[in-house]
């Protein structure tokens, strides 16, 4: 048997983005399932990629993951300026529903952490209402600043190993939730865990997303300033976008040079 071609990498500042569609990515999970290996998704968004490049740390923790797609267009571009052809888009919203999905068609279970007090819990029945076969292992909505309690880390990840799911989607914010995904990685190799930041409240409808049309020209990140102003300002405005402009002109830069 001819073994599986790895996709391509392209870099992105100080990262390396998988060339991977959103159905790709789920299938990759499912035949992973079949084969009892576990692995992490890291869900690349311009400001993921500004706080690697300011912190080695940073990017070591990204690059340790099996799968980092991209969650920005503009980090999509950046990546086929760099000669890869990243094929699309994949958010970290997207791949709640797409690996639940898959998930429910596996005979698998989902595992959802983070949110508000309640909000796992709507996100979970929003899951199911949508794919009926879905089997829910368990939700947990840690306190704020639970993190920095090693009782509390230590109650978080005694949950999850106890429930003994096969797929985990952490909404905690990056890279809050990657670094809890590696202690848990440690008690449940074999689950996939996907760091989706606002997924689980978008999935229980906290949050919309940006109309289609939007989302595909780059521009979803207006829709989530619109949506939280006072919260994400100075993140987009001050921070993300020029890193971005500076992103992608450094990216044509050095396509200018190779040619």
């Amino acid at each position: 048997m001819t073994a599986a071609v790895p996709p391509a990498r392209a870099r992105v500042g100080t990262i390396h983005i998988t060339s991977l569609t959103e159905a790709e990515v789920a299938a990759h999970v499912s035949r992973a399932w079949a084969r009892g290996r576990g692995g992490t998704i890291v869900t690349a968004n311009v400001d993921i990629v500004r706080a690697a490049a300011r912190d080695p740390l940073l990017t070591a923790l990204v690059e340790r993951a099996e799968l980092v797609v991209a969650d920005g267009m503009p980090v999509v571009w950046a990546g086929r300026l760099a000669g890869v052809p990243i094929p699309e888009r994949v958010t970290g919203s997207s791949l709640v529903h797409s690996l639940s999905e898959r998930a429910a068609a596996d005979g698998r279970s989902v595992y959802l952490l983070g949110g508000d007090p309640g909000v796992p819990e709507a996100a979970a029945a929003a899951l199911v209402a949508r794919y009926a076969t879905l089997r829910i292992a368990g939700t947990h909505s840690p306190p704020y600043g639970f993190d920095g309690d090693p009782a509390a880390r230590g109650d978080a990840v005694g949950r999850v190993a106890a429930a003994g799911p096969d797929l985990v989607l952490v909404g905690l914010g990056f890279p809050k939730q990657e670094r809890l995904i590696e202690e848990l990685r440690a008690e449940v190799p074999a689950a996939w865990y996907l760091g989706c930041g606002a997924g689980i409240p978008m999935a229980a409808g906290q949050f919309s997303r940006a109309p289609r049309a939007l989302q595909s020209v780059g521009g979803e990140w207006l829709h989530r300033l619109a949506l939280e102003p006072r919260r994400l300002a100075r993140r987009y405005l001050r921070e993300d976008a020029p890193f971005a402009v500076a992103l992608l002109a450094r990216a044509l830069l050095s396509r200018f040079r190779r040619s």
